[in-house]
């Protein structure tokens, strides 16, 4: 009660000097001290005299098929012990010392959440918003071609989750509390630093570590709420709706749901998301297949139009830079493969094998990006919602989606607001984790370090549901991209780690049989 307290009383305070012209000096200030870093990042390698490709992206994509190639289609063949593992068809083997190898003996069985509720706590950051509103944007941008390179990038992606989480798992540490600490940040300092290269690892474990914060503030707090707001705004009657120009209420009623959930920790977490993404799924997916099914007679059409798009110049634009750029950069219209984010939430598994948790992470981009985003698209393009060469906001790509929607049945876009409120609740509370992890590594661990950094993204929130984020979401969404530096480092230097669990893991599975 103390800690909502002391938020209720915080917010008064921000609240009562919170203004339109502070946030247009906030807005340009930011922008003048930070457009060096975010056209770093961003920065394009040009393809031809008017199209280029971010090199971060090109990093992410290049890497990604590294590491596909590396372990022979990971991405398919370990598909179906991925399901197994979930089902709890192999949990024998973490009972079973005798089949665990020595390697594997370090890492304590001793985690927090099942392998259903790492997969929902890491899910739930990345089915998002941009699942909705990031894929109008992609194919206003490449129209429908856009969508196989999606299909495609989501593909590759998948073996980059298995890497990442893998390593998320092999260099947890655990508290005698049982609290798990895990990540990206640990598998630098400690796994680059068996290899010999302490200063490397430490430094670049510090990098990511501050970077994940930005990130976790920005596009993982800020921008959902904002665009969550603005959908709930607009199905409620737009300028005449009763919430209009309250934004700060939208995100004091967020700010403490998400309050009450975090201060649990992982556990918490994860026993709220293995709730939401399954309902929060369902009845998108639902409300667009009703939808596709009103409209079936244009489903082939549609498919006839990705394929033959997907190569033509505007399809290539929509790819590359529409569904990667506009997509990946909103921080859950992908899947956020290769940042390394997902492994802090698949760090907190119970298990003894950190490759079972690498196959379980492969559904991820399975289902955010191939399923859902692919669904969206289809919705879109049957419906005749988007227009080619047209330049939309995040907003309007939100919009878009709900039109879509409510061309099948009139209140689907009430339907849309609901699971969009959901979509940024979810991603919030996974970020608010990702973010404490990253603020603990550098910090310390506590409960008053925890309750630190616990308020002040709290109060990010209601900033986000009231601000018109401009420049601010452009240099958190360019810290997440960031994270990919440090991250992708450790994740080739480490591949031979992962690779030996991977057999040991699949040698365990074969002598049980």
């Amino acid at each position: 009660m103390g800690y909502l307290l002391a938020l209720q009383k915080t917010t008064l305070i921000i609240l009562k000097v919170y203004n339109e012209s502070l946030d247009d000096t906030i807005n340009t200030s930011f922008k003048d001290a930070t457009s060096w870093f975010v056209d770093i990042i961003f920065a394009e390698i040009p393809i031809t005299d008017t199209v280029g490709i971010p090199w971060v992206l090109i990093v992410l994509i290049l890497g990604a098929s590294y590491f596909t190639l590396y372990f022979k289609g990971i991405n398919i063949r370990g598909l179906r012990t991925s399901i197994s593992v979930i089902r709890g068809k192999y949990d024998n083997l973490e009972r079973n010392i005798e089949t665990v190898s020595d390697t594997s003996k370090s890492i304590k069985e001793d985690g927090e959440v099942s392998h259903f509720q790492a997969l929902t706590a890491a899910l739930s950051a990345t089915v998002g918003l941009g699942n909705i509103g990031g894929v109008a944007i992609a194919l206003s941008i490449g129209g429908p071609g856009a969508t196989l390179w999606m299909v495609l990038v989501g593909f590759l992606g998948m073996a980059s989750k298995f890497v990442e989480c893998t390593l998320g798992v092999l260099y947890r540490e655990i508290d005698s509390d049982g609290t798990v600490y895990g990540g990206p940040m640990y598998y630098l300092k400690k796994g680059l630093g068996e290899k010999g290269y302490s200063k490397l690892g430490k430094l670049l474990a510090v990098l990511f570590a501050v970077m994940c914060i930005g990130g976790s503030f920005g596009g993982g707090n800020m921008f959902q709420v904002n665009q969550a707001f603005q959908l709930f705004e607009y199905v409620t009657g737009g300028e005449e709706s009763f919430i209009h120009g309250k934004g700060w209420l939208f995100g004091l009623l967020m700010a403490i749901l998400v309050g009450v959930v975090i201060i649990g920790g992982i556990k918490q977490i994860a026993k709220v998301t293995d709730k939401i993404v399954p309902a929060m799924v369902f009845i998108y997916v639902t409300a667009v297949v009703v939808v596709l099914s009103i409209h079936h007679e244009a489903i082939p059409g549609a498919f006839k139009a990705i394929f033959s798009g997907a190569f033509t110049p505007e399809g290539v634009t929509g790819g590359a830079i529409g569904v990667l750029i506009q997509g990946f950069k909103r921080a859950a219209f992908s899947n956020e493969a290769g940042i390394g984010s997902a492994s802090i939430a698949h760090s907190a598994v119970k298990t003894k094998f950190a490759a079972s948790e690498g196959l379980v992470a492969l559904l991820e981009p399975l289902i955010d990006t191939i399923v859902v985003c692919t669904m969206t698209a289809l919705v879109l393009i049957v419906t005749g919602q988007i227009e080619v060469g047209a330049e939309i906001s995040d907003a309007q790509g939100v919009v878009l989606t709900s039109n879509a929607l409510k061309s099948g049945i009139f209140w689907f876009p009430y339907l849309l607001s609901f699971a969009a409120v959901l979509f940024a609740f979810s991603s919030m509370i996974s970020w608010s984790y990702y973010g404490y992890q990253a603020w603990s590594f550098l910090f310390g661990r506590g409960k008053r370090t925890a309750y630190v950094y616990k308020t002040i993204f709290c109060l990010f929130v209601i900033i986000g549901a009231a601000a018109s984020l401009g420049a601010v979401t452009n240099f958190s969404d360019a810290m997440i991209f960031a994270m990919l530096v440090p991250n992708m480092i450790g994740l080739f230097l480490l591949l031979p780690k992962v690779k030996i669990e991977l057999k040991r893991y699949t040698k365990a599975i074969n002598k049980s049989n």
